[in-house]
């Protein structure tokens, strides 16, 4: 075939599904009027990985898992905007891992709305001047973020999806290497990348700052100083790519929480997230803990952080796999419930792989 002819089926195939995408658009306008009439959520969290996880499923060509998910991605984001002006708060400024975290999980279509900070996040969808929220809450080299946890104490949202990205840091500068001498960064971005640090620039001044957009918007302006970040900041502020991937784990991968004002239904592979704190009296976390053991429910994580209430009282924030309408699970939760001096289910969600 030559490329004249195989460029002419190219372009057939590109009409044949512009016109099946506005088909598709057509069908999902019905579902949103529907939703809309009955009082239902327009986006789906559920329903959203499952046809994903489907689609590479069926897949039998050339695309991989990645490349399926990164299409339909877009094409749900472009479905999201046709029903409502969708809008997304998320810890600013643009280009922050919490931006391209939102991205990956709502598209490039809908409407975004950086905030200065975690508590301005969960404050827009609290007024509902945002729909939704994307908060950072865990690495896997650094572990949780702890304002993120304190937050859910007195917020009114709940958890209806996560985010896992792989996060990928970058130094970046306007100066060559060897003229370095200050390195702007968030906290969380020196910590994943401690022994790096230490064998490349054991004596360069580390200043933390707000976040790895604002360390890049300060390089653009400084000599001698250089950035450590995503490429998407380096992107925006128009720095040089010195090094990639310099974080200290190759799996390096931070976990966003979706806020909103709903949970989503029980999925099969969901994972669920609660908050409590327990009666002041011995063995009382243990005892609290007991029934997942008797149920033989997987609890992947607890963290613990001051109440700020009463000195020493704690909340404890446990991940637990199951949705809380999963009977067992329910069971569980109710004879938590009877050792807790307080007690939130904070969400259950799909239990998604790495985006």
């Amino acid at each position: 075939m030559s490329l004249d002819s195989i460029r002419e089926q190219i372009d057939a195939l590109d009409t044949a599904l512009l016109k099946l995408l506005n088909e598709r658009a057509d069908l999902v306008h019905q579902v949103g009027e529907i939703k809309k009439k009955d009082g239902i959520e327009i986006y789906a969290p559920e329903r959203e990985e499952s046809l994903l996880k489907g689609l590479a499923e069926k897949s039998e060509g050339r695309l991989t898992e990645d490349s399926i998910r990164a299409i339909y991605r877009e094409i749900m984001s472009a479905a999201l905007s046709l029903e409502e002006d969708l809008k997304i708060a998320y810890l600013g400024p643009q280009g922050t891992w919490t931006h391209q975290a939102a991205i990956s999980k709502f598209g490039h279509s809908v409407s975004y709305s950086p905030q200065e900070s975690l508590s301005a996040v969960f404050d827009q969808v609290a007024r509902k001047k945002a729909d939704y929220g994307v908060v950072p809450i865990e690495n896997s080299t650094e572990g949780a973020v702890n304002h993120t946890l304190d937050m859910f104490a007195d917020s009114p949202l709940r958890i209806c999806a996560q985010i896992l990205l792989p996060i990928e840091n970058a130094l970046m500068a306007k100066v060559s290497r060897e003229d370095i001498k200050k390195l702007y960064s968030h906290p969380q971005v020196f910590g994943q990348c401690r022994e790096w640090l230490q064998k490349n620039f054991p004596s360069a001044d580390l200043i933390e700052v707000s976040s790895t957009t604002r360390a890049a918007s300060i390089v653009v302006k400084e000599s001698h100083a250089a950035a450590l970040g995503g490429k998407l900041a380096a992107e925006l502020n128009g720095l040089d790519l010195l090094e990639e991937s310099i974080q200290d784990r190759a799996t390096n991968t931070t976990r966003f929480l979706v806020l909103s004002h709903k949970m989503c239904p029980p999925t099969g592979n969901d994972r669920t997230s609660v908050m409590f704190s327990v009666r002041d009296k011995p063995g009382s976390l243990f005892d609290a803990l007991q029934p997942f053991n008797s149920f033989k429910i997987n609890m992947s994580k607890i963290e613990s952080r001051p109440s700020k209430q009463r000195d020493w009282e704690y909340y404890f924030f446990v991940d637990i796999i199951g949705h809380c309408e999963d009977p067992e699970l329910a069971q569980a939760l109710s004879e938590l419930e009877e050792h807790c001096s307080f007690i939130k289910v904070l969400g259950s969600y799909p239990d998604s792989a790495v985006n």
